[in-house]
């Protein structure tokens, strides 16, 4: 059994991630933390999760706790990252990360992190989305010169950063394969008299609405006709149970940097 340890246990996606370690057949809780502050340190991870009772009780996240663990899962905010890794680097555990709206500064900590140890970072865990982008590059490849393409996404109204992560990825497999710059192409927002569309523009929508869990819709519209290829998420536990397949992936690999597109064999 791979002991699983949970950061920001107490967040939307670490309570799920319980329930998914609780219902998978290789995995066990190894630790499930939150921040030194929370009203939950002590309280049955089970209990907090919903489920049954697992004997784990919520801790603080410590360099000790850590230590209880074969294989890290953060999926916690942007400003704990840095402390994360330094957590795993120093008990010297592969980590998942699922951690969305990270800056340049902050995906440097990554790669520096994969140097020593085996680190997964994704987007989006689920098997559909990583699937959607090999399909997305497909498309731009016989569509792309062609086409005007736009990327749609919506998610729940709690949801802090825009576009989503996973927005972000399906834009750079089609400008990647387009031969394009994302960051030089790319439009997120059009207001007013915002003039005739660019061919070589990739657009952004962002819909934040009640509890969506995740839609994501890449358009190729041509004058003619339009593909779309679209993916919609209806539970976090999609998401979970694809970064405990990555957990289990994880534990047999070297040192270095990999993504959900490594652990699914999609290159």
């Amino acid at each position: 059994m791979i002991k699983v340890g949970i950061l920001g246990a107490n967040g939307r996606m670490g309570r799920v991630l319980i329930e998914a370690v609780h219902g998978h057949v290789n995995t066990e809780l190894g630790f499930a933390s939150v921040r030194e502050s929370s009203s939950f340190i002590g309280v049955d991870a089970g209990e907090l999760a919903g489920i049954a009772k697992q004997q784990v009780m919520v801790s603080a996240l410590s360099d000790e706790v850590v230590k209880t663990a074969d294989v890290l899962i953060d999926f916690t905010l942007p400003e704990a990252l840095e402390q994360n890794l330094q957590l795993a680097l120093a008990a010297n555990k592969p980590i998942v990360i699922g951690t969305t709206g990270l800056t340049g500064e902050q995906l440097n900590f990554i790669d520096e992190a994969a140097k020593s140890i085996p680190v997964v970072f994704a987007a989006n865990y689920s098997v559909g989305i990583n699937l959607m982008l090999n399909l997305v590059q497909h498309a731009a490849s016989v569509m792309g010169d062609d086409a005007d393409i736009e990327i749609i996404e919506g998610h729940h109204r709690f949801k802090k950063d825009a576009p989503s992560g996973t927005a972000m990825a399906i834009g750079h497999a089609i400008a990647n394969t387009l031969g394009r710059d994302l960051s030089k192409c790319a439009i997120y927002g059009r207001e007013g008299l915002s003039g005739e569309r660019s061919p070589e523009t990739i657009g952004f929508a962002t819909v934040r609405a009640g509890d969506i869990v995740g839609d994501h819709t890449a358009l190729f519209a041509t004058l003619g006709e339009r593909l779309e290829i679209t993916h919609k998420a209806s539970s976090r536990l999609t998401f979970a149970k694809g970064a405990l397949t990555a957990a289990c992936w994880l534990k047999e690999q070297n040192k270095g940097l990999y993504s959900m597109q490594d652990v699914l064999g999609l290159v």
